[in-house]
């Protein structure tokens, strides 16, 4: 199991939150698998088009440390891996959904701010 290098002082309950979605790629990684049900790395790269290898492999392993992602792999040739929801990850996807809500709605918008909701967003 991935551990980290230093022990993250958390002291409240919106800190751990934070901690387990928060971010610029978690928060979409579950955004994106909660939309496509199960997925391969390469589908996940593919679908979040601006990450790297090193921090798309790093999300991955903290996310099944924290137990939002499980990891199956197969025994076959070529070897084939597979992430999914947890049902703790299931739980955080309704949160995400309230947070895309709220900023639609207090956004200020002026015609080349708008934000149109990505399709994971529409998707979940």
């Amino acid at each position: 199991m991935y551990k980290h290098k230093l022990e993250k002082e958390i002291k409240c309950p919106l800190e751990y939150g934070l901690d387990i979605f928060g971010g610029k790629w978690k928060s979409r990684i579950i955004c994106v698998i909660a939309a496509n049900g199960t997925m391969r790395y390469s589908k996940i790269r593919r679908e979040l088009s601006n990450i790297t290898d090193a921090v798309l492999a790093a999300m991955l392993k903290e996310m099944i440390s924290d137990e939002i992602l499980s990891r199956n792999q197969y025994n076959e040739m070529p070897p084939k891996v597979e992430y999914s929801l947890t049902a703790k990850g299931k739980s955080i996807v309704p949160i995400l959904q309230n947070i895309c809500h709220w900023s639609k709605a207090y956004k200020k918008v002026n015609a080349e701010d708008a934000l149109t909701p990505c399709k994971n967003c529409n998707g979940i």
